[in-house]
């Protein structure tokens, strides 16, 4: 999602990448010409702020506007750990089910936005958009949801907006 982000940002950005092992998500990452720095956390699952703090020693946040975090990829240790950031956002994919936000509504309870993945994947899969975005906004009213379809990359466009939208946002709140 981040390599397709770099096509079209409006705006610049970094990546501090999160996963047990290997560098390949950072390896890719930088061969779009983005900046990224790799946290292998071993067993751990879950980044915390101490990485993250590390992490931003080799950012070169003077040359970007949005630092991305992305943490160890799962729906259950990542958010108990404040790694910092300003905005959370939590990625479902269709083919995870639909039941994911009443079985870990602390991760949900925390966005700031949910994107639904792996659209083009509906028709194979019993997922209820409606009862992902209801569920969603019973543990936090108004939560923004965006359906992305990967393959077309249909909603590609609102997640780069809203992320645009955060950050003229945030620059507005720092004057």
């Amino acid at each position: 999602l981040l390599e397709y982000m770099a096509d079209i940002a409006e705006f610049k950005f970094g990546v501090i990448e999160g996963d047990l092992e290997t560098s390949r998500d950072a390896d890719r990452i930088k061969a779009k010409g983005i900046p990224a720095f790799q946290i292998q956390t071993g067993s751990a699952c879950h980044l915390d702020a101490f990485m993250v703090h590390k992490g931003l020693h080799d950012m070169p946040l003077n040359d970007i506007d949005v630092c991305f975090i992305e943490n160890v990829g799962n729906l259950v240790c990542p958010a108990s750990y404040d790694v910092g950031a300003h905005y959370n956002i939590v990625f479902l994919s269709v083919p995870e089910g639909d039941d994911k936000v009443a079985k870990y509504p602390v991760m949900f309870r925390q966005a700031d936005l949910v994107v639904i993945t792996k659209a083009d994947t509906l028709e194979f899969f019993d997922f209820d958009v409606e009862k992902v975005k209801n569920e969603a906004r019973k543990l936090k009213p108004y939560v923004p949801v965006i359906l992305l379809d990967n393959k077309s990359k249909k909603g590609l466009d609102d997640l780069a907006n809203w992320i645009k939208e955060k950050h003229i946002q945030h620059l507005k709140g720092l004057e």
